[in-house]
This record gives C-alpha cells, structure tokens and sequence, in this order.
C-alpha cells in the first residue's frame, strides 16, 4: 500500500469500515509511514475535538419568540400581492434545488456504493489467493461446475469455459459479498487467475463493460438482465477487457452442449 491509497483509506479505517485485509494493509503502513501517521493521529485529534461539549453554544430560549414579536412590529399588515408571488417564487427555486441536491445525493450515493463494491471484490481476490482457497470444485468442465452450484445459491450463475481463446476455466468456489453469498468462477490466462464474481441485480437492462483499477489490480463490470457480473485479475487491462466480452456474451449465442 503506497501513501495515496492510505489517505484515501483513512478515513474508512478510522470508521472501521474497512475489511480485514485493508485494514491489515493499513496498520502495516502506518507502522512504517510518519506522514501517514501524523496524518492519522491529526483526524483522531479532530474527532476527539469536535466531540467536546464545550464547543457547543445553546441559544436562549426566548429568542424565538422575541424574533417572531419584532417581525410582528416591523411589518405587521398582510403581504402584498407582489411578496406573494415573491413567496411562491421562492417555495418553487427551493423545489427545483431540492430536486437537484437529491439527484447529486443519489448520484454521490450510487458512487461511494460502486467505490464500496470495489473494496469487496478486491479483498476477496486477495483473500482467495492468499488462503491459498482459489476453488472449492476444481474442474475444467462447465458441465461438472454449474450444477456444483445447486443448493447452495437461490440463483443460477453462468459458466462457460473459454479456453479456445485462451482464458481456460479452472473451477469455481462460494463467496462472500454484498452481505450475501455469490459465485465465484476462476479463471486462468498464463500465470494469471481471473476471479469473476455473479450474483442477482433488480436490473432488466444490459450495461456494457466499464473497467476499473484498485490496489493494483484491474477490475471489468457489466450487468445482464437479473445477473451483476464482476471481473478482477492483475491481467493487463486489455486482455481482460477481452475476457469479460466473451462472459458477457455467454448467453447471447448459441454453443455446444
């Protein structure tokens, strides 16, 4: 974990939002960075602060009313035609901005849960390949892994072997993310392993492949009508871009069975 990826972590893992593997990662990397640490102890100070009583200030409690009696004073007759029309001006602008500041929140929104997904389907990549826990049915044969799912998802997932192309299938495990439990099938391109992740989504419509990076690896998503696919891999952005065009096109034509 290099300095930029801490700070952008820091606030999470001072939340404990991270998983087990980042947080792991962090605690390794403030041992080690003074900046990052001095940055660290800084937030804890602040929150250590703002949480302090005495920063806080009660107003009166009569000066409501002694507000609304000097507004009564000054403009004590009925408003006008025109302040009216004023008034309601203003009652629609607030509407329109309320409107705006809840997309920007569901857009905002809809980012840091992407950002959050990311975290998870990196960690678990990391987690398979560092528990040395890469496939709970190892097989080649699409025929043999798909049914390995039954009983054990409330959905079925996609499996196809790609090794015509190069991108052979290597097995496939359960995992965890999102809160529930997914498919996980596992790939292989040379000396590189390819988690691709599956699982359920109220989506009925089809999004192309958007590609991302965190931690150093490379992640493809796209989303088929009631299925959200992930891909992550340290595989050159390219040729995982490859990779995920042929998965999103299981489905879409026909094969041999």
């Amino acid at each position: 974990m290099d300095c930029q990826q801490a700070q952008h972590l820091l606030h999470a893992y001072l939340d404990r939002e991270l998983d087990l593997v980042h947080s792991v990662e962090m605690e390794r990397h403030l041992q080690n960075c003074g900046t990052c640490k001095s940055a660290y102890d800084q937030q804890q100070a602040l929150g250590r602060a703002i949480g302090v009583s005495s920063l806080y200030h009660s107003a009166p409690a009569d000066l409501r009313k002694r507000i609304q009696s000097e507004l009564r004073r000054v403009n004590p007759r009925k408003p006008s035609l025109n302040r009216r029309l004023r008034s309601i001006m203003s009652l629609a602008t607030a509407a329109v901005l309320l409107v705006a500041a809840t997309w920007a929140i569901d857009r905002n929104w809809r980012g840091d849960a992407t950002e959050a997904v990311l975290d998870q389907v990196v960690a678990s990549h990391v987690r398979s390949l560092l528990v040395d826990h890469v496939a709970d049915v190892a097989s080649s044969d699409r025929h043999q892994v798909k049914p390995w799912f039954n009983g054990k998802l409330d959905y079925a997932p996609e499996v196809d072997d790609f090794a015509p192309q190069g991108f052979p299938l290597i097995g496939a495990r359960l995992d965890y993310v999102q809160h529930r439990p997914v498919a996980a099938m596992v790939y292989g391109r040379r000396k590189h392993l390819i988690n691709l992740f599956c699982w359920p989504t109220t989506d009925d419509h089809s999004a192309a492949v958007s590609q991302f990076q965190r931690q150093g690896y490379h992640l493809a998503h796209w989303v088929k009508p009631g299925l959200e696919f992930w891909a992550v891999s340290d595989l050159n952005p390219a040729e995982l871009q490859q990779f995920a065009k042929l998965a999103q096109a299981v489905g879409t034509e026909p094969s041999e069975k």
